[in-house]
């Protein structure tokens, strides 16, 4: 990496932490990060299995005799449990995977490479060529999937403690402590803890519940945990972002529930304090997310549903500022749900985390999680559909169906600026970064019409894959934008980095007696030349399906401009596009694109570019009907 770089990575992500990535790293060479992560450590006894069941701390429910979930078997919910049981599984509610009923916990199923369990998770390499995305060794091992399990077995009154038990106590057996991969993160470590506790509860009166089995679990418990506070740290520092609210929640709720850990006071006070520093950093005031992403919002909500939950049931409520973030992103998401499916944009990185599914809608469909945490934080809601509140411990929640006026919604924290009308949401980003960006994809226009995404986000694919297609998902082309040329908006750099951090100067949604006016404006190219600007601006006529949009880009380069639209199939058979430069029509020139719907699934698609060697591209996107 050149000075130059070096400089503008410093001047983006701060001195704090470049210097903690670089102390962290030479403690991993020298070995002296491993010394701190004992293996194999000596068995001992916090509590009597007698004793966990009497305490009288609350959890989401008692036990499952306890529960108030209207019943309801559907098929689907029988067909998801029955392929888990046999052994199938659905990886990122995408691909699924015949794992068998002897899967090692360590095997990557997409690549088919094998960690060494020997090693020390200081010395495994998560992003190695060889061994592929590690999130496919990760994705089983979170325990997502106890959900379907358990309300399988809620549903349908068929005891499923031995199985669900079993699966514990074989990864407990696969995965010594402090080694192997399933160790490396430990955002998956506590997702880990907070499905195991869900298990728990859930069983707690089960004979499967041994003395034996309880001891085994809360040891592995209180060692994940230990691992989580020892290195809270790197999320918080070199991280920051769904990670450290995923550990911070972790270690608190690990300390409430089980209070018998010697360091249970520390980590619940610890972890309470620093979970309300990164809800109040990480969430915006207007609702919005540092990671600019729906999907890792999502990430955010049901964490918060969880916290606000578990916190207010044993008395012991966090500050003012996470109910006011959470409010707040309760507002910003419903801006920007499709309420015909409760979609979003596909935006921002997307790796398929849905972490606790209480329901048998889509993993797209955001309405389960957001009823949800609508009804935790006593809430209007527009639905009141799905039974994810009654596993929180809530009621109906105070229903208020979607209006049909004319909403014009300004994040302007985030960046986001929606348009809501009848069956058509206008959805566009122009935002500042002040953390880390995730894709390069300033002032991306999506268009929704009757929950159709008819121009979309093409999405993320995988996080660890070969170099042209990260660049691809990662970078300007993917998005409904302008590039330079084949410049992104950004310099990418390794793995999550980007240079030169792309700007909004300005930006504004306005009302007109016929149609609503959008123009941003951001600083972007700066790897190219410095001072380039591009200016944007949507048209969207009220009561119609038509958009006029046209994009100025200031520059003193010879290199064209070139308007990238990724469009849905059969746009065409709908809809007409049509642009003019300075010089008149421009033709349009159909390029091959990918677009991922889900992760680690993508498929070939068409998108359409207009090139220009002016500065200025008018764009008119109109029903043919």
């Amino acid at each position: 990496m050149n000075l130059k770089l070096t400089f503008n990575l410093m001047q983006n992500m701060g001195a704090r932490y470049v210097s903690f990535r670089l102390f962290f790293e030479l403690k991993r060479r020298l070995g002296l990060l491993k010394a701190e992560y004992p293996t194999n450590p000596p068995a001992k006894q916090f509590a009597t299995l007698d004793d966990w069941r009497k305490q009288s701390l609350k959890f989401l429910f008692v036990s499952k005799d306890e529960l108030n979930v209207p019943v309801n078997p559907t098929p689907e919910l029988k067909q998801a449990a029955e392929q888990i049981l046999a052994g199938k599984l659905k990886f990122f509610s995408a691909t699924e995977y015949d794992l068998g009923k002897g899967y090692d916990w360590i095997t990557n199923v997409d690549t088919g490479y094998k960690y060494d369990i020997n090693k020390h998770w200081t010395e495994v390499n998560d992003y190695s060529k060889e061994a592929g995305d590690i999130k496919y060794v990760w994705e089983k091992s979170r325990f997502s999937y106890l959900h379907t399990i358990i309300r399988y077995d809620y549903h349908y009154k068929i005891d499923q403690s031995e199985f669900v038990f079993n699966e514990i106590k074989d990864w407990i057996a696969h995965n010594p402590i402090n080694q192997g991969p399933n160790y490396k993160c430990s955002q998956e470590t506590s997702l880990r803890l907070m499905n195991w506790t869900f298990a728990l509860y859930y069983y707690r009166d089960s004979a499967a519940l041994t003395e034996e089995l309880f001891q085994q679990i809360a040891h592995s418990i209180y060692w994940q945990a230990r691992h989580v506070y020892s290195n809270i740290d790197f999320s918080r520092i070199a991280v920051r972002n769904n990670h450290a609210i995923t550990e911070t929640f972790g270690l608190y709720f690990i300390g409430i529930l089980f209070p018998f850990f010697p360091e249970a006071k520390k980590w619940v006070k610890d972890g309470k304090r620093w979970f309300e520093e990164e809800a109040a950093y990480q969430v915006y005031e207007d609702g919005t997310f540092l990671q600019f992403s729906m999907n890792y919002h999502r990430v955010v909500v049901q964490l918060l549903t969880w916290a606000i939950r578990i916190s207010e049931l044993n008395d012991k409520p966090f500050n003012k500022v996470v109910y006011d973030r959470a409010h707040a992103s309760l507002k910003f998401l419903n801006a920007c749900m499709v309420p015909e499916n409760g979609m979003l944009p596909n935006y921002g990185g997307n790796d398929g985390a849905l972490f606790f599914k209480f329901s048998d809608a889509e993993f797209r469909d955001y309405r389960p999680q957001l009823e949800a945490f609508a009804a935790v934080l006593k809430a209007p809601c527009a639905t009141n559909n799905y039974e994810d509140k009654y596993w929180y411990g809530c009621n109906d929640v105070n229903n208020k169906p979607a209006s049909a006026e004319l909403k014009l919604n300004s994040f302007d924290k985030g960046g986001y600026y929606t348009i809501q009308e009848k069956n058509v949401l206008t959805f566009i980003r122009c935002g500042s970064h002040k953390d880390r960006p995730s894709h390069a994809d300033n002032l991306h226009l999506d268009i929704w019409v009757n929950g159709e995404n008819i121009l979309r986000d093409a999405g993320s694919y995988k996080y660890n894959t070969d170099e042209e297609t990260l660049k691809y998902f990662f970078g300007t082309t993917s998005h409904n934008t302008v590039m330079l040329n084949g410049y992104d908006q950004m310099l990418k750099g390794g793995r999550f980095i980007w240079y030169y951090w792309s700007q909004a100067v300005g930006a504004s949604v306005e009302e007109h007696a016929d149609y609503v006016l959008f123009k941003g404006t951001v600083k972007v190219f700066q790897q190219v030349a410095s001072g380039i600007i591009h200016t944007r601006t949507v048209k969207k006529y009220k009561n119609k399906l038509r958009w006029e949009i046209t994009d100025v880009l200031e520059h003193n380069t010879d290199q064209p401009m070139l308007q990238i639209w990724n469009p849905a199939p059969g746009f065409s058979d709908k809809y007409r596009i049509s642009a003019t430069d300075e010089t008149g029509i421009l033709n349009p020139e159909m390029q091959q694109g990918w677009y991922s719907g889900l992760y680690g699934q993508k498929e070939r698609t068409d998108k359409i570019v207009f090139s220009s060697r002016g500065k200025q591209i008018t764009t008119i996107i109109e029903s043919i009907a």
